[in-house]
């Protein structure tokens, strides 16, 4: 079998296994297709997703479907206004040991391959913050002792809008980790039909386990080695340019004027790292072996809008970043 038909093989594998697993997911959350995926690009990607909707919407439902998919460990932290970094991380106990007494660790539901944060920003700022290592380092430290966390590790966020009451907008650092931002919107009315058909009868649908650890973790690493042209890559380079306002004066010629009137801050490199990398899944789910800038194009609003800072006046105006997102793709040629 030569290198080609070997490449051919392996994306027709991946485009079938993670076709599965959306169908699996599918069985159970309805009118979300959109949802799916991006989370699903998120675990193939090794990053977190965060997902914002008001309650009652299914996005609790949709974590807890996907860990049933995937052969994996699930944890739920509700967080709340009173939760302390330990109830998340653990803690040391002292257990008794042969007459006497020593520290033991007790591992928090951090621990765990899927971890569903519900409700992340009614949490306090120092309870986020235990959080943020966890999902950059991938790691725990407790009293100088660090813990490596298991892979594959996903941490999958829901968030309430923030005009809602009771919550703690998360720093812009914590935002910029997740690797995309997913709004989930009302349903349809058919939809609707459908939720209410299965949530209000006798028959209770429940995802299957159609992907093990070990496959998901080969899927990620062939995502890894999907080539990328240097004009496409220069493309999404030029995107996350398109996301940074002028320092002074009017700053580099091109940059679009709805990111000169309200954006602060642009995106930082995870910006187009995330962009590329989802690139990437949206190439092999369409079974291609080669990024395009059209997945370029797909990929940026969820990579982009909760990267975009908003000035005085955006903030003020309402401004909806994916519209900044929208202005700069229409005036970025490839």
């Amino acid at each position: 079998m030569g290198e080609s038909d070997e490449v051919r093989e392996q994306v027709q594998g991946f485009a079938r296994d993670v076709g599965r697993l959306r169908d699996e997911v599918a069985k159970v959350i309805v009118g979300h297709a959109p949802i799916v995926e991006g989370v699903v690009m998120a675990l193939l990607a090794g990053g977190h997703a965060l997902l914002e909707g008001v309650p009652g919407l299914g996005k609790t439902m949709l974590v807890r479907t996907l860990a049933d998919a995937v052969h994996l460990n699930f944890s739920r932290i509700q967080f709340t206004p009173d939760l302390m970094p330990a109830d998340i991380l653990g803690t040391n106990v002292i257990v008794e040991d042969g007459g006497g007494k020593r520290f033991q660790f007790q591992r928090g539901p951090i621990f765990a391959n899927v971890v569903l944060a519900d409700e992340v920003n009614r949490a306090t700022p120092k309870t986020q913050s235990a959080l943020l290592e966890a999902m950059q380092e991938k790691s725990v430290t407790v009293a100088k002792t660090t813990y490596k966390l298991d892979e594959p590790f996903f941490v999958l966020a829901t968030q309430n809008p923030l005009e809602m009451e009771g919550t703690y907008p998360l720093p812009e650092a914590q935002l910029d980790r997740f690797f995309v931002k997913l709004r989930v919107e009302y349903p349809s009315r058919e939809a609707m039909h459908t939720i209410l058909d299965r949530t209000t009868g006798r028959e209770e649908v429940r995802a299957e386990k159609v992907l093990s650890s070990e496959r998901l973790l080969e899927l990620r690493e062939l995502v890894r080695h999907v080539p990328v042209a240097r004009p496409v890559q220069d493309f999404c380079v030029r995107v996350v340019e398109g996301t940074h306002p002028p320092t002074n004066g009017d700053g580099k010629p091109g940059t679009p004027p709805l990111t000169k009137k309200y954006v602060r801050y642009g995106a930082s490199p995870r910006g187009a790292q995330a962009i590329l990398l989802a690139g990437k899944i949206k190439a092999l789910l369409d079974g291609r072996f080669a990024v395009s800038t059209d997945d370029i194009r797909a990929v940026a609003a969820p990579a982009l809008r909760h990267r975009l800072i908003l000035n005085f006046e955006g903030e003020a105006e309402g401004v909806d970043p994916d519209t900044i997102v929208a202005s700069i793709l229409s005036e970025t040629k490839p």
